[in-house]
């Protein structure tokens, strides 16, 4: 170990402070010589010449460099991603025409390639992304474990495709590494082109169905083929039955479409839907996909409550009278009857007295009703809001122009509204014009709003609609709330008026149609539209509710690392709610593993529990609910569906990795060439004695010896009698 004192500064100022020291000398002589050499003034002049001294080597920026040899043996550390995207097969090379990218880095992955280094180096070889983490890739945290658990880390080797989709930018991780002198030398793999594929996207089966009617089925596919395809999509049911439809994939985009199925009983099937190969595909594991849907043998039960029979009420009730699915109830307070009630054999003579009797409905509509001794009261407006918030039903506003809705602002429902409304414009806003909807962003998506089979066709059937003449008086949507429709023109200082507004509350949903000319849809195509939307609004909201004897959760098609709520309403035999006693599910994933959920009374006296999971695994998830006071249980299958953000057959992203290795100060490697890779990690990898430096110009010792010094020369020279 060898050591030394070095300068920073220049020969010239290093001559400089010779001078210096020399002329501080010369004065300090003088000064001896003046006092006749008196012991006092030659002791303090000799302090005098050491301050001098010290500065002036101080400001040389003196530096005592010692060389250490390491004590530890250097590590390299080989990281190669292990992830879904790397069984894309788009790696050519001469000695295989068609290799997959976890092929093209297989030789570095195995530890006996490194063996030459192992005399000078610890070398490790590690994976990321694997196992259960397959369907993302992480460069981040890759290189994060590294340098976090090896302090000697000397180099990484990173063999990736670049095609990072979770974390940070990995750039920022290499920004560390540089700063602690460790190289990233990247090797990227997989062509920078998307090999030819057709790719089914999305397939969105409604959770609930009705037997003997007609499901239509939205699904999208993604095409990266040169041309035009006509290919003809297969939907199998787990009953054996099978539905075929021919439609064209548009090149080289996305393409929307629609496939219709019927069952002809109730029960919960399994649907798949599968796409045929291209002569020219080279991935064939996308191009099918698998979805539950539940037929119910119960008919959903609906209850309407309106005041005068407007026309919006009266087509509503036919619409939903027709439906096979559906079961439903009218209550009228209009004020010209004597008594409340209504007609036929669809209408009940009195709001539902109890509990008991409100929670049979799956879905209430609620038209132009208010807070009134005529009205609603407020303990029925209480029974309600605990029937969507504990026992999951839905409601639906209807505002109408007699203003009624307004008066349940600062009822126990105003909580439930999800739109504020103009307390100085009680009756709304009409005109002699007509007025269109405008589908939102959510609204083009939405299975609710689904009234064609894609989604340009159905943003063109919405703004096609027969218009309407008055709509509420809205002024913005409520936090949390979605909006899936707004007036095409109408709008104020928080954007245009909101029309169709959807917002969960509690364990169940919310809905408000801002007009009352729905029923104008009829026009020209009678029930097409008009009966389709209200038959979709009543099955969205009901299913979780047309479950809650059992369990129902949420969301209805749950994704992987999504939190799952699971809800139950525990009542008994009468129908009355049940509040004693732990409620649990036990619930067993895919791969066989196991947990316990215990749920939590929630609800007071609803008997309403609740609990949360977050699965880690896509497939049937087999849930038993389990009751502590009665040997009674309940078990149903929930179907989580892939969330995975790795696609096999995505391009390559080597620019990522370029970025990596020169913010790193490293480089890119090919892969092909591993003898080339094994000599750039040898000549790094070879110990080398370290250099150790020690600032003497800053360091805190000498600054206090300095002010000793100072202070010393300063009594000294007041001792003496100078000062």
């Amino acid at each position: 170990m060898g050591s030394g004192i070095t300068f920073q500064s220049s020969v010239m100022f290093l001559t400089l402070s010779v001078v210096v020291i020399a002329m501080g000398g010369v004065l300090a002589w003088t000064a001896c010589v003046r006092s006749r050499f008196r012991s006092s003034v030659v002791w303090l002049e000799g302090v005098r010449v050491a301050l001098v001294a010290l500065a002036v080597f101080l400001l040389n920026q003196p530096e005592f460099v010692y060389q250490v040899d390491p004590m530890r043996r250097p590590t390299v550390m080989i990281l190669g991603d292990d992830s879904l995207s790397m069984d894309t097969a788009d790696v050519v090379n001469e000695w295989m025409p068609e290799q997959t990218r976890r092929d093209a880095i297989r030789d570095l992955m195995d530890p006996q390639t490194w063996d030459r280094l192992s005399g000078d180096a610890d070398v490790v070889v590690a994976a990321f992304a694997s196992g259960t983490e397959n369907d993302r890739t992480d460069i981040d945290a890759a290189l994060a474990s590294a340098i976090k658990g090896y302090p000697s880390l000397l180099a990484v080797v990173l063999a990736s495709d670049g095609d990072w989709n979770s974390g940070v930018a990995p750039v920022e991780r290499a920004t560390q590494f540089r700063m602690q002198q460790i190289p990233i030398f990247t090797v990227p793999v997989g062509s920078t082109e998307r090999l030819p594929d057709v790719e089914l996207l999305r397939f969105d089966v409604p959770a609930l169905g009705v037997a003997n009617k007609m499901v239509r089925i939205p699904f999208s596919v993604e095409s990266s083929l040169a041309q035009d395809q006509i290919a003809v999509a297969k939907l199998t049911a787990s009953d054996g039955t099978e539905v075929t439809h021919e439609f064209t994939i548009e090149a080289m985009g996305q393409t929307d479409n629609v496939i219709q199925w019927e069952a002809k009983q109730a029960g919960d099937f399994t649907l798949t839907l599968t796409l045929p190969m291209h002569p020219q595909e080279r991935i064939a594991s996308n191009n099918q996909l698998t979805m539950p849907i539940s037929i119910p043998e119960e008919r959903l039960k609906v209850l309407v409550v309106e005041t005068r029979p407007r026309w919006e009420y009266r087509y509503l009730r036919n619409a939903l009278s027709r439906d096979p699915g559906i079961e439903v109830s009218c209550l009228l307070f209009h004020p010209g009857l004597s008594k409340t009630g209504g007609g036929n054999r669809d209408y009940i003579a009195s709001f539902p007295a109890s509990l008991t009797e409100l929670s049979q409905y799956d879905v209430v509509f609620l038209g132009d009703v208010g807070l009134g001794d005529d009205q609603l009261s407020e303990a029925q407006c209480r029974l309600l809001k605990g029937l969507v918030e504990r026992q999951a039903s839905g409601l639906v506003f209807i505002p109408g122009i007699a203003g009624n809705t307004l008066s349940l602002v600062d009822s126990p429902l105003g909580d439930l509204l999800p739109v504020v409304l103009d307390a100085s414009q009680p009756m709304g806003w009409g005109s002699r014009a007509s007025s269109h909807f405008a589908l939102t962003e959510l609204g083009r998506h939405s299975l609710l709003t689904r009234l064609a089979d894609n989604d340009d066709e159905n943003a063109r059937v919405w703004s096609d609609l027969p218009g309407f003449q008055w709509y509420a008086p809205i002024v913005r949507a409520k936090a949390g709330a979605e909006v899936l429709a707004v007036h095409e023109d109408a709008s104020n200082e928080y954007g245009r008026t909101p029309l169709v507004v959807t917002r969960p509350q509690g364990a169940g949903k919310v809905l408000l149609m801002g007009t009352d000319g729905a029923w104008r849809w009829r026009r020209g195509v009678e029930d097409l539209y008009h009966y389709r939307f209200w038959g979709q609004v009543v099955r969205w909201m009901a299913y979780q509710h047309s479950r809650s004897k059992g369990l129902y959760y949420a969301p209805e098609q749950p994704r992987m690392r999504q939190r799952v709520t699971l809800s139950t309403n525990r009542l008994d035999d009468d129908g009355n709610p049940l509040n004693a006693g732990e409620v649990s599910a036990r619930i067993v994933a895919p791969s066989g593993n196991t947990q316990t959920v215990v749920l939590e009374n929630t609800g007071g006296n609803w008997g309403a529990f609740h609990g949360a999971f977050t699965p880690r695994e896509a497939g049937d998830y087999q849930v038993t609910l389990l009751f502590q006071t009665s040997d009674s249980r309940f078990e149903t299958k929930i179907h989580v569906q892939d969330a995975m953000l790795e696609r096999i057959g995505k391009p390559a992203r080597p620019e990522v990795l370029a970025e990596i290795a020169k913010v790193s100060r490293g480089s890119v490697l090919p892969a092909d060439e591993l003898d080339a890779i094994l000599d750039v990690v040898k000549e790094i990898s070879i110990p080398t004695p370290q250099a150790r430096r020690v600032q003497i110009w800053s360091h805190p010792l000498v600054a206090i010896l300095l002010i000793g010094l100072l202070g010393l020369f300063w009594t000294a020279r007041k001792r003496v009698g100078l000062m």
